[in-house]
C-alpha cells in the first residue's frame, strides 16, 4: 500500500511538473540524434494506438512499403535491413521490446507513453501522421499524408469530404475505425492500407481496391469480408499481402499477377488454387500454406528460390507418401531459407533425403520423421537456434552432436524409442548445450541424467520418465539422482510420467523421488508430474 501511494504521487507530480519537461527535452535530444531514416521509422509509430503491441514483422513491412528502407546492403535484403533499424531503435531506448514467452526472441514492441507523446507531437508539427478518433479529427486545411483511424464507437463518423486525400500514403484503421475511412476511390498514391482486425460493415466489398495502383502493403485479415476482389491482381507493385484470419476461403487466381509480392501471410482457412504459388517468384516469406492431397503446389514451391521463411500445413490423404516426397524434393532446391516450419497429420513424411540450406536458423518439423540424426547436423557451420525434430532412433553420440551446436537455444526432440521398445539411457555431459534455454526430450524409453556443467542456461525442461527406471537410477546407497540440481538456471519443469511395466510401489516411489529432486533444487523451480 505504501509503494502504491509513492507510485501514485510520482505520477501526479510528473503530470505537469518541471521534471516532465526535462524528460521531454532529453527524449527530444535522443530523437534529433537519430539518423534521418530512423527518425521517419520512429515517427511512423504514431499511427498505432497507445499501449498497442506492434508486431515486428508487420511494422517492418510497413516501413518497406513506405520507402523508409530503401538500399539493400551486401548480403542483406530489405527486411534484414529493416530488422536492423528495429533493433537499433530498441538499443537506443526509443521502443520497448516484447519477447515471445516460448522462444525468448523479440516478436513485438511497444512505445512508452512519454516517447509516444513526443512522437505524436513532432508528427503533428511535421504533418507526418494525422489521427482521426472519437475526440478529434485531422485538420481539414492540411494535405493529409498518413491517416490513423482509431474509434471504438459503432456509429461514430467524422466527415472527410473536405479533407484532401490526394497525398495520403498510409491509411491504418483499428477496431471500428473503418467508420472513419474515406472511400477508397479518394486515394491516389496510397502505399499502405491496413484494415487488419478492423470490423468492416456488412456489405463492404473493398470496391475500388484494384485502383490503388501504388499500393505496396495490404492487410485485410480479420475484417469479416467475404472475399478478396479479383482486381487485387491490378496491384502490380504489391509487396505484402496479409489475409490471416480472413473469411475469404480462397485467394483469387489473379494473385498470380503479383510478381513483386515478397510477403504472403495466410492461415489454414485460406486455400491457394493451383498455378498461383509458382508464379510468385519474388516471395521471401510464405506462411501458412495449406497443402492437401495434390502434389501440384509442392512442385510449384521449387520456383520460389528467393524464399527465406516458409510455414506449411500438410494434410496427405490416408497413408499417401507421394505428397511428402514431392515436398522434400522441392525444399532441397530452396537454398536461401532461414526458417522452415511444417505441421503434418496422417501419411508418412520422411525427411531423410532433405539437406537444409547453409544459413538455416529455425527448423520445426512436427510429425515429420528422420530415421536417424542426419549427417548434416554434424556440420561446424550450422547456426540453428531453434530445433524441433522427430527422430526414430537416437544414440548417445547423436545427442552429443546436438549438444555442440553453438547457437541452439530451443530443442524439442521427440524420439521413437517408446514405440520401438529401445531401452536407452542418455547422459547430458559437461559443457554441452551451452546456450539452451528451453528443452523437451520426449519419447525416451530410459532415463536422462544431467552432469555438472551441462545446460547452464536452461530455464524450461520437459522429459519422459518411466516408473521402472527408478531401480536403474538409484545408486548403491539408495539415492535417486538424475542430476537435476546441476541445471543451475532451471525455473520450470514438466515430467511426462509413464507407469507401464512398473509396480504400484515403484510408481509411488518414483514420483516421490522426482518431487524430492525438484523441491531440493536450489532454485525451487515450478514443476508438474503428468501421468
Amino acid at each position: 500500500m505504501e509503494w502504491n501511494e509513492v507510485c501514485n504521487s510520482i505520477g501526479t507530480g510528473l503530470e505537469y511538473g518541471q521534471d516532465v519537461e526535462n524528460m521531454r527535452k532529453i527524449l527530444a535530444y535522443s530523437y534529433y540524434d537519430l539518423p534521418s531514416h530512423l527518425r521517419a521509422c520512429l515517427l511512423y509509430l504514431s499511427v498505432f494506438p497507445e499501449d498497442y503491441e506492434i508486431k515486428k514483422f508487420r511494422l517492418i513491412c510497413m516501413w518497406i512499403a513506405e520507402g523508409f528502407v530503401q538500399h539493400e546492403e551486401h548480403g542483406k535484403g530489405l527486411f534484414d535491413l529493416g530488422e536492423c533499424y528495429f533493433y537499433e531503435l530498441i538499443n537506443r531506448g526509443m521502443i520497448q521490446p516484447v519477447y515471445d514467452p516460448y522462444d525468448a526472441i523479440i516478436e513485438s514492441c511497444r512505445v512508452h507513453d512519454m516517447v509516444l507523446d513526443l512522437v505524436r507531437s513532432i508528427s503533428s508539427e511535421e504533418n507526418f501522421v494525422n489521427m482521426l478518433n472519437n475526440e478529434h479529427s485531422a485538420s481539414q486545411e492540411k494535405r493529409v499524408r498518413r491517416l490513423s483511424l482509431q474509434s471504438d464507437m459503432v456509429d461514430h463518423v467524422v466527415p472527410c469530404a473536405s479533407m484532401s486525400m490526394v497525398q495520403v500514403r498510409s491509411a491504418v484503421a483499428f477496431s471500428l475505425g473503418f467508420n472513419l475511412m474515406p472511400a477508397l476511390e479518394n486515394f491516389r498514391v496510397l502505399r499502405v492500407l491496413d484494415l487488419k482486425s478492423c470490423y468492416l460493415p456488412q456489405g463492404c466489398d473493398l470496391k475500388h481496391l484494384g485502383n490503388l495502383c501504388h499500393l505496396r502493403y495490404l492487410g485485410v485479415g480479420r475484417t469479416y469480408s467475404d472475399e478478396l476482389p479479383d482486381d487485387v491482381g491490378n496491384l502490380r507493385y504489391l509487396q505484402t499481402l496479409d489475409v490471416v484470419g480472413s473469411n475469404f476461403g480462397s485467394l483469387p487466381l489473379t494473385v498470380a499477377k503479383l510478381r513483386h509480392l515478397m510477403y504472403l501471410c495466410m492461415d489454414q482457412n485460406t486455400r491457394v488454387p493451383n498455378g498461383i504459388i509458382g508464379s510468385l517468384t519474388s516471395l521471401e516469406d510464405l506462411s501458412t500454406l495449406y497443402i492437401c492431397d495434390s502434389t501440384d503446389i509442392t512442385e510449384e514451391l521449387c520456383h520460389l528460390t528467393e524464399l527465406k521463411a516458409l510455414a506449411i500445413l500438410l494434410f496427405p490423404a490416408g497413408n499417401d507418401t507421394c505428397l511428402g516426397k514431392s515436398l522434400v524434393m522441392s525444399l532441397c532446391k530452396l537454398q536461401k531459407m532461414h526458417s522452415l516450419t511444417i505441421w503434418t497429420t496422417g501419411g508418412e513424411c520422411n525427411f531423410d533425403a532433405w539437406v537444409p540450406p547453409r544459413h538455416l536458423r529455425r527448423l520445426q518439423l512436427q510429425c515429420c520423421w528422420f530415421s536417424r540424426l542426419p549427417d548434416w547436423m554434424n556440420a561446424s557451420h550450422l547456426d540453428l537456434s531453434f530445433l524441433w525434430i522427430n527422430v526414430r532412433e537416437l544414440h548417445q553420440e547423436d545427442l552429443e552432436i546436438l549438444g555442440r551446436l553453438p547457437a541452439l537455444r530451443h530443442l524439442y526432440l521427440m524420439l521413437g524409442h517408446e514405440n520401438l521398445k529401445i531401452p536407452r539411457r542418455f547422459v547430458i555431459r559437461t559443457c554441452s548445450f551451452p546456450c539452451l534455454v528451453g528443452c523437451r526430450l520426449l519419447g525416451i524409453l530410459g532415463a536422462v541424467v544431467f552432469q555438472q556443467g551441462a545446460m547452464t542456461m536452461l530455464k524450461s525442461l520437459a522429459f519422459t520418465f518411466h516408473g521402472q527406471e527408478l531401480r536403474n537410477i538409484t545408486s548403491s546407497n539408495g539415492r535417486f539422482n538424475l542430476g537435476l540440481e546441476n541445471l543451475l538456471s532451471l525455473q520450470e519443469a514438466i515430467v511426462y510420467f509413464r507407469f507401464r511395466g512398473a509396480s504400484e510401489v515403484e510408481v509411488k516411489e518414483a514420483k516421490a523421488a522426482l518431487s524430492h529432486e525438484f523441491e531440493n533444487h536450489p532454485n525451487h523451480p515450478m514443476y508438474d508430474i503428468w501421468g
